[in-house]
């Protein structure tokens, strides 16, 4: 094993990238850096008890040139004996479809790619050759967006547990080096060597000039501050999750970030914020300092009061606290009333909701207290039909305890809840009266006594 194949099995250790068994696919483009990854990692793959997949992205951007590249790939897999897949997609014209920049447009790709070979394949892990000039042109270019602690960490060794680099401290005189010394003759895409793309400038003007009149080793110093401020970073992110855990309350479709949350130092209540974000859309995509500020402004004001962020989410600050969610469209389901039939399970495909009602005449008073999702109401007093619906414009309410009527939009503000979420609590009737406001009250009109004679049960739950 040489030098270099010895610092990249190092590295990868200390990161932790691999298991023994895991099946690896590797971004292959066929170009110096990807292709010196590949040779490396199929040197490394016995010591590792790795097995080996090739992946290939033929982005129709070169013309003939893009086809080639494909070949090479497949040839070099072939001759390592590596399972070799590819998939031809015209990402200009994707690119214009979405609006997006063809950089934007072929990472998209590339990642949808390599994680349907991810679930097609079982694969554990996904390798990508980035480097340490990668990392170096990735904080230049963030420190001149004004980025954070975060963002001067560059591009990190491991990524969701899947994503890894493992030649991401190798320069690329180092990984030309390895190819020349190997006789590997990889493509070269002669689009990284126009300065059309910001980091092509980045790469070809800002760091030679830096490296000419500044510093010879830039490169490696930028990595090495990468390394500095990941530990700092680290240190504070761990601080930060206890918050996050102790202040927020996480479902599939919200988050809620308690307003006692807002009296911590913006350090950690900035954190706080990307982490909801994070959490609600599964990624922080067009997410500036000035939305993380907005939505602190935000807590300050008064409840109902909301903001859209980038890629529809919706920040609502309700009674101090701060829900986060992103914005759907009210769907048709909701808008319907659904018949409901005694002693048997109806279910209601459109909003995936099963209710079973039963009438029992034996019970003990004791048994009647029931939960969020199971009710008991007085049968001999309920008018039929039954039927399950959402709140409409003028609906009133008489809750356990009251004499008289309410307004339900009244009783929701009495209980708080916010107000995206209003039209999507489930209401059962009996005739033209509301009995239940599933999850929060029963009527007071139904309320099943010690003189009750028949029961009815009303059991609520999730389609399966």
């Amino acid at each position: 094993m040489d030098v270099l194949s010895e610092r990249v099995i190092n590295y990868i250790r200390k990161n932790l990238m691999f298991d023994k068994g895991d099946k690896v696919i590797v971004a292959f483009s066929g170009g110096p850096d990807s292709t010196c990854l590949l040779y490396i990692l199929n040197e490394l793959r016995e010591k590792l008890g790795i097995t080996l997949i090739g992946a290939h992205i033929n982005h129709c951007l070169r013309g003939d040139e893009s086809d080639k590249d494909e070949e090479y790939a497949k040839k070099t897999c072939e001759k390592l004996n590596i399972d070799f897949y590819s998939k031809k997609v015209d990402v200009h014209r994707i690119s214009k479809e979405k609006n997006l920049s063809c950089e934007v447009a072929g990472r998209e790709v590339r990642y949808k790619f390599f994680e349907e070979l991810v679930i097609k394949l079982d694969a554990n892990k996904v390798a990508i050759a980035h480097n340490a000039n990668d990392q170096a042109e990735t904080i230049l270019m963030r420190i001149m967006r004004g980025t954070g602690i975060a963002g001067m960490i560059g591009i990190k060794p491991v990524r969701d547990k899947i994503y890894v680099r493992p030649i991401l401290l190798l320069t690329r005189k180092e990984i030309e080096k390895y190819c020349l010394i190997n006789n590997i003759t990889p493509r070269i895409d002669k689009t990284n060597l126009e300065n059309v793309y910001a980091r092509n400038k980045v790469r070809l003007e800002m760091i030679p000039y830096i490296e000419k009149n500044f510093n010879t080793d830039i490169i490696k110093t930028l990595n090495r501050m990468s390394d500095t401020v990941k530990i700092d970073n680290e240190y504070l992110e761990s601080v930060c999750q206890k918050e996050y855990e102790k202040y927020c309350g996480i479902s599939e479709q919200r988050v809620i970030i308690n307003k006692s949350a807002f009296t911590n130092h913006e350090a950690i209540l900035s954190r706080i914020i990307r982490s909801a974000l994070l959490a609600i859309n599964h990624n922080l995509y067009n997410i500036e300092k000035i939305h993380i500020t907005s939505i602190i402004e935000l807590q300050k004001h008064e409840t109902g009061k909301s903001i859209m962020l980038p890629q529809n989410i919706i920040v609502e600050n309700s009674y101090g606290n701060i829900n986060i969610y992103i914005h759907v469209k009210a769907i048709d389901a909701y808008k319907n009333q659904y018949p409901l039939n005694i002693n048997e399970k109806n279910i209601i495909h459109a909003l995936k909701k099963t209710i079973r009602i039963d009438v029992k005449s034996k019970m003990k008073y004791t048994e009647f207290i029931g939960n969020d999702s199971i009710k008991y109401f007085d049968y001999d007093k309920i008018t039929e039909p039954i039927t399950f619906r959402y709140r409409k414009n003028g609906d009133k309410f008489t809750p356990l305890g009251m004499l008289g009527s309410k307004k339900i939009s009244d009783l929701f503000i009495d209980l708080k809840i916010p107000k995206d979420i209003r039209n999507e609590i489930p209401l059962i009737c009996f005739g033209n009266d509301i009995g239940w406001v599933v999850g929060y009250r029963v009527s007071e009109k139904f309320k099943v006594s010690k003189d009750t004679k028949n029961i009815l049960q009303i059991k609520i739950g999730s389609e399966e």
